[in-house]
């Protein structure tokens, strides 16, 4: 029997009971449609969190000093790293791009004229912070060496702070008052809009670490909080997480066997076990949601068996104007096939339009970081295919049943 054949046949059969061919589809296509939306969600969920973390920087690594343990409780940090420790790493660590020691400055408020504001961070830094942040000025200049080692009264601040203090007027030279202090701003931060919590990223100021220590702390010492330091690419992390430990314990003095007095924490190794969590929850979704695809074909099977029924006189007309049972065969797996199909295609469609939706959605509603659209057309695909080995597997038992019915049985049925 010609292939075109068969399948006119079959959409003339589907179309003869089309309420309960539609009914039969439903189960399909509402499988086909959870995979396809829950997949593309989880895969965005997945561009999210990594697009967050390309935020943080370029391959970064982050030098915190050891924390005190009693009784195996974790206490306040050791104040061990040095602004030397910053420029020895970027100068004699091979795979390391850049290094900016860190004052964590608390968030006192800026006042410029009469109006004030409190900013969500305040960072001492150095000259390469903006190089291992990935970071871009939208307007003026960052920090100079020279700034760092006259300790000036100078500053960079975040869109936000520019919006609350300065609205539409340009903030470059222009003065605001930390703590009593006059700074003067010397550079405006490219907006990155909000983190994943609906934090804004740029409601910040950033100050030479040097002035935070002693005009703003007023501390003797050349103690920093920590070390941000990005590495030249991301297959040298670990490399340059070796180096910078390595060079860290010469320093350090610290005797082979001993504790370190550092903690190093590795942006990639959080990206890794972020991208288990939403991969392990996509799976599972997913997986929750091929439940469906099992249900609608298991109403292919029932209603395969009431058309075999149905036509069992059908098929024994067929078979004694010379069909054999091959073409039976052919002919109801076809119909199978074709009813998973359809309900497939119908499936995929719905999906890609509730995972656009979905997402526009939820960032209508969310305060943090945009979701980004994310159509997995690999995951269409993949449905597809299975939606297909569905009406293989679940069409199969009937059409053996029609193809195995006796000729002259069949025809005495009524």
């Amino acid at each position: 029997m010609d292939f075109l054949v068969t399948i006119r046949i079959a959409l003339r059969a589907l179309a003869k009971n089309k309420l309960r061919a539609a009914l039969t589809l439903l189960g399909i296509v509402i499988g086909i449609a959870a995979v396809t939306t829950m997949v593309s969600l989880g895969q965005s969920a997945s561009q999210l969190v990594q697009n967050q973390l390309q935020g943080l920087g370029t391959n970064v690594l982050l030098v915190f000093p050891a924390s005190n343990r009693s009784g195996g409780v974790r206490q306040s940090n050791v104040t061990t790293l040095r602004a030397g420790d910053a420029d020895a790493i970027a100068r004699e660590c091979p795979s390391v791009l850049a290094a900016s020691p860190m004052v964590f400055a608390g968030g006192p408020q800026v006042i410029y004229g009469n109006t004030n504001w409190k900013p969500r961070d305040m960072f001492g830094v150095g000259p390469d912070y903006l190089t291992v942040r990935n970071a871009n000025l939208k307007s003026g200049d960052f920090f100079s060496e020279q700034d760092i080692t006259s300790q000036a009264r100078v500053c960079v601040i975040g869109q936000t702070i520019v919006v609350k203090l300065f609205q539409t007027s340009n903030p470059i030279g222009e003065s605001i008052r930390i703590k009593n202090t006059p700074f003067r701003i010397i550079g405006v931060l490219e907006p990155r809009g909000a983190d994943l919590v609906g934090n804004d990223q740029y409601n910040v100021v950033l100050v030479p670490y040097t002035t935070v220590q002693k005009r703003l702390q007023g501390s003797t010492f050349n103690d920093i909080n920590a070390i941000m330091l990005s590495a030249r690419s991301t297959t040298q992390m670990a490399q340059a997480e070796d180096e910078v430990r390595q060079l860290l314990y010469e320093r350090h003095r610290i005797p082979p066997g001993d504790p370190a007095d550092f903690e190093i924490q590795n942006s990639t190794q959080i990206a890794s076990i972020l991208g288990i969590i939403t991969g392990t929850i996509t799976l599972m979704l997913a997986s929750i949601a091929g439940i469906s695809l099992v249900v609608g074909g298991v109403g292919i099977m029932n209603i395969m068996l009431v058309s075999v029924t149905e036509r069992t006189r059908e098929i024994g007309i067929r078979m004694a104007l010379g069909a054999r049972s091959r073409d039976i065969l052919r002919q109801f797996l076809t119909e199978a096939v074709l009813l998973s199909t359809i309900g497939g295609i119908i499936g995929v469609g719905l999906g890609i339009g509730a995972s656009a939706g979905l997402t526009m959605i939820i960032n209508s509603i969310s305060s943090g970081a945009k979701w980004p659209v994310v159509i997995s057309f690999p995951a269409a695909a993949i449905a597809m295919l299975f939606a297909g080995g569905v009406g293989v597997f679940f069409g199969f038992y009937p059409a053996r049943r029609a193809s195995k019915l006796d000729p002259i049985e069949a025809l005495r049925y009524e």
